[in-house]
């Protein structure tokens, strides 16, 4: 399992507010650079998860970071939510930062709604980066992967819900890190700040959970999708998430791929600078291949 180093490190500028599809979204906009970087924390999560990363970035975009609904310093609404109105915000979010095209990268969940930003607004973005999106809708039916997400589902997972629904974020939080996501021993190796980011974001994930279409995406709309993609996955995350990357892949041909080395589920905290590398050269790339494409 990889080592969790550190702790978060501090944001260069203040948390600011915007009011978007009806709910106050909490945000961060660091540095000047001539590209817009937006980056899209996953489940339990918030905008420091970024932290460790923002520094490396900056000197090449300019990096928004921000908190999904129902997490953290955004906004959270009463009744059912779901992953469509993430896409929604996002989009939204880009529009009126002024931000399109952007660069979008997503982890987990966030990958997740990167990709359906993708499927449904692809003139909003300029290439996208996603690590290791939980959209099991893309695993075979009747496989042995499918079989695998099923046993997660029905024993660690539904324990997991089962502790929200009675009030232990604490005991629930770690349960996820250690048997769903990280492995065993994560929680305790996890910094101080996220750990109490994850218990405080709890029952958002308990609606995440509740969403019917959580985990799963338009194919054919993403097959559409003609931008630069870069899937990467972490040579120490838990098996489940290779064959949704295959699965990608074949939707999305021009799609390159990386592998962290050492790394799991959340390489932008484990090793920051790795991740650093391959956004800044990835996306470099990108944008620079669509400024040429667009001048011929």
């Amino acid at each position: 399992m990889a080592h969790i180093n550190g702790g978060a490190v501090a944001s260069a500028e203040p948390l600011k507010f915007v009011r978007v599809n009806g709910v106050r979204i909490a945000y961060e906009s660091t540095g000047d650079g001539p590209v817009p970087l937006v980056l899209v924390h996953g489940s339990w999560g918030s905008h420091h998860n970024w932290d460790p990363v923002v520094p490396g970035l900056v000197p090449d975009f300019r990096v928004v970071t921000y908190d999904r609904r129902g997490h953290s310093g955004s906004e959270r609404l009463v009744g059912q939510g779901s992953f469509d109105e993430d896409v929604a915000d996002l989009a939204a979010l880009i529009e009126r930062l002024k931000a399109a095209p952007a660069c979008v990268v997503g982890n987990s969940a966030g990958a997740a709604i990167t990709l359906r930003l993708a499927a449904a607004r692809p003139d909003l973005l300029r290439g996208i980066v996603v690590h290791e999106p939980p959209l099991w809708s893309l695993l075979t039916a009747g496989s042995a992967e499918a079989a695998r997400y099923e046993a997660v589902e029905h024993g660690p997972l539904a324990e997991v819900l089962r502790r929200i629904s009675a009030g232990d974020h604490a005991g629930a939080a770690e349960l996820f890190v250690d048997a769903v996501a990280l492995g065993p021993g994560s929680w305790a190796r996890m910094p101080e700040g996220m750990r109490r980011t994850f218990v405080e974001n709890a029952p958002t994930f308990l609606d995440e959970e509740n969403d019917t279409g959580a985990r799963t995406i338009d194919e054919t709309a993403l097959a559409r999708y003609r931008g630069p993609v870069l899937p990467t996955s972490g040579d120490r995350s838990p098996p489940l998430f290779r064959p949704v990357l295959t699965r990608l892949a074949e939707l999305l041909p021009q799609a390159e791929h990386v592998v962290y080395a050492g790394a799991g589920h959340i390489p932008h905290v484990t090793h920051p600078g790795a991740f650093v590398h391959e956004v800044v050269a990835f996306m470099s790339r990108s944008y620079s291949e669509a400024d040429l494409e667009a001048r011929r």
